[in-house]
């Protein structure tokens, strides 16, 4: 496993793992972050109030995490399954009452002096939204 790929499997095993600050340990200080359906956030204090927001309203864990990189080690793609629980209304989204749901999903790295500094997200948001209304 190249290192580029190490990092991105270090970045996910400590989402599973819910352990923020390791998570965030992989990250760069100028992250950019691109949410699906999202705004961009920019730096690593917007992106650890991004993950403790998620955290509050949301309890994921990634399945079948399949990671490719370029052969420079510069950016990556990662390819998972989504398996949540719903916990607390997020914004303007259906009320959460403990749902859950289950969605493939993907990101794309790009990686820079051994950190990630762009992840850029994408699911499916109208699956989503149907999961989590059906419930």
């Amino acid at each position: 496993m190249t290192a580029t790929a190490e990092l991105i499997a270090r970045y996910y095993a400590a989402f599973n793992a819910k352990n923020w600050e390791a998570m965030l340990a992989c990250v760069s200080d100028s992250i950019r972050h691109d949410v699906n359906e999202g705004n961009r956030r920019g730096g690593k204090e917007k992106f650890r109030d991004f993950v403790s927001y998620m955290d509050v309203c949301y309890d994921e864990n990634l399945t079948d995490i399949a990671i490719m990189t370029s052969p420079d080690g510069t950016r990556a793609a990662a390819e998972f399954i989504v398996n949540g629980v719903y916990k607390k209304t997020d914004g303007d989204l259906p009320e959460a009452r403990g749902q859950t749901y289950k969605l493939p999903a993907g990101a794309f790295f790009e990686v820079r002096n051994g950190l990630i500094d762009r992840v850029t997200t994408y699911y499916n948001l109208k699956e989503w939204l149907r999961q989590v209304s059906q419930a």
